[in-house]
């Protein structure tokens, strides 16, 4: 599976690996993860492990983009850990979609991107 999903810091923290290619059906197990977590958080953080990420099929963008209008107000803060320069400019692209801050982290600083999640 493409996409592993591990809650952290009491739910209020949601780590996701992707890897490979997502798909349509990657998002039938995400958002009702993500919703159940607002719903007992408010708010939540999320880290994106993109290693070894190589994008959505096209069905997979439509609902990531459906996604990020629903759960527009209900995350607080995104930490984009990649390792390719195209993941990097996934930030800019990611911004108009959610009231996040949203960074991205080089694989080699992800400790410093769970420390930034971490932070008030």
């Amino acid at each position: 599976m493409p996409m592993q999903l591990n809650e952290e810091n009491g739910g209020k923290l949601l780590v996701i690996h992707v890897t490979g290619k997502l798909v349509k059906a990657d998002y039938a197990q995400f958002v009702p993860e993500v919703d159940r977590l607002v719903q007992q958080h408010g708010t939540l953080r999320l880290l994106f492990d993109m290693t070894d990420f190589h994008g959505w099929e096209i069905s997979a963008a439509w609902e990531d983009f459906k996604f990020g209008v629903e759960h527009y107000a209900d995350i607080e803060r995104i930490a984009m850990v990649g390792e390719k320069q195209w993941q990097q400019g996934m930030v800019v692209f990611a911004r108009p979609f959610t009231k996040a801050t949203v960074r991205y982290f080089d694989h080699a600083d992800a400790v410093e991107a769970r420390k930034w999640l971490d932070a008030s």
